[in-house]
């Protein structure tokens, strides 16, 4: 290392304990020192690593928890100099860090060699710094019963569960658990005004939950990963992971919580819920790869939570006919717009409301009667997110409807004040 020759003998032997502490430590640990317990020469030594750009200074300025370094310093080296000086006996300290320069040449242990993100943060990564991948990395977890599978609008969580833990053949490389990774998204090939234009979605994930997967699933990810240069995580999902609370929901939270609110306002007029469940499965939401057979798996969900959902004992309560004048069996958005419009509203607003919900039945059906190609549309996140919008806009105006009747009065909408995030 070229500085190395011009640092003075305190400086290295600083050095070489805050690389040692950083490789044995769990968890890629920064060497904590306190003034009360700290030498002026150790102090002097540490101004001089990080005026040679080899140690940063992690502080409370920096961090609530100064035992991991978050992410590469905010800070300029100056301030971090002046927070070496100023410590003080009352101060609970700072903890020193090795940055990439200092850990380039550094023989590092083998247990590093098959697995690429815990080289990574022994090469001087930080803890939160967010890597981003292919979304269609979560595939295999999503689809293997071993693993639990949640899924949010800004965000996924997945695990081993117990039982495939403590099976006779489980395999120890399957121990694995990522709960803090969010949605990410490359915007620079989208156009607000063309439908087509693309829309590229990203998993993030950071490197310090990353350094916790098995060498295996770290070579897997690895496989998965993108350039990270026009990529950002979603505000709320990173919000989130600083200790913020959300500001807002997204299009599938705001999808349920409308079910929900309809039926509590349908049961407070007659008696029933409207919908059987507001409730979604884990894995309801955005499509993990861009093609034709999980845009036909969503659809099929999405009309199994709208149509299917819709309970035909509960249009019975509201005096709502099961056939036509033509003595034909009428289903049940055709009896859900009958409802509507014997209840006052115009035929014609009727129809223009349920006109979505339609076009997820009539796009449901469409696999079931055709052999599809599977092929790969990247517009499919597009196409997503305006489904979405048009979907929670009907539930929005049914539940705006129906909160107009004189027994729902005084109801408040429980998510009123919050943003709705269309991605």
């Amino acid at each position: 290392m070229a500085n190395k020759p011009n640092l003075s003998p305190a400086a290295r032997d600083l050095l070489k304990s805050i690389k040692q502490r950083y490789l044995k430590s769990r968890d890629f640990n920064g060497l904590h020192i306190r003034a009360s317990s700290t030498s002026a020469e150790v102090i002097q030594a540490a101004v001089e690593l990080v005026e040679a750009g080899l140690v940063q200074v992690v502080g409370p300025a920096d961090y609530m928890n100064i035992h991991i370094r978050p992410w590469p310093s905010r800070r300029t080296p100056e301030l971090q100099i002046k927070e070496l000086c100023d410590l003080s006996t009352d101060d609970y300290g700072v903890a020193l860090y090795p940055m990439a320069k200092a850990m380039e040449s550094v023989k590092l242990p083998a247990r590093y060699d098959d697995a690429p993100f815990s080289r990574a943060m022994a090469r001087g990564r930080s803890t939160l710094e967010v890597a981003f991948f292919s979304p269609d990395v979560l595939e295999g977890y999503r689809n293997d019963a071993r693993f639990e599978f949640r899924m949010s609008d800004f965000g996924i969580n997945f695990w081993l569960t117990d039982d495939a833990h403590d099976q006779d053949d489980h395999l120890g490389k399957d121990s694995v658990s990522l709960i803090h990774l969010g949605f990410a998204y490359d915007m620079s090939m989208h156009s607000p005004n063309d439908p087509e234009s693309v829309i590229l979605r990203r998993v993030a994930a950071f490197y310090g939950d990353l350094d916790d997967l098995t060498p295996e699933h770290q070579q897997r990810w690895s496989s998965y990963q993108v350039a990270s240069s026009g990529v950002d995580p979603h505000p709320v999902w990173f919000a989130s992971q600083m200790g913020n609370w959300p500001d807002g929901i997204g299009p599938f939270q705001r999808f349920t919580q409308e079910l929900e609110n309809i039926g509590d306002l349908f049961e407070n007029v007659w008696g029933v819920r409207l919908f059987k469940t507001h409730t979604a499965p884990d894995d309801f939401g955005w499509i993990l790869r861009a093609d034709q057979r999980e845009w036909d798996h969503f659809i099929h969900s999405l009309d199994k939570l709208l149509s299917d959902n819709i309970d035909a004992s509960a249009l019975d309560k509201a005096s709502v006919v099961k056939k036509n004048a033509a003595g034909q069996q009428l289903g049940t958005l055709a009896r859900l717009e009958l409802f509507m419009t014997i209840n006052g509203v115009e035929p014609d607003m009727a129809k223009w409301a349920l006109a979505p919900l339609k076009e997820v039945r009539k796009a449901r059906q469409k696999p079931a009667h055709a052999l599809r190609t599977n092929v790969t549309d990247r517009t499919f996140v597009h196409k997503q997110k305006q489904l979405m919008h048009d979907i929670d806009e009907v539930l929005i105006n049914i539940r705006d409807w129906l909160a107009s009747h004189p027994r729902n009065r005084g109801w408040v909408d429980p998510m009123s004040g919050l943003k709705d995030y269309p991605i």
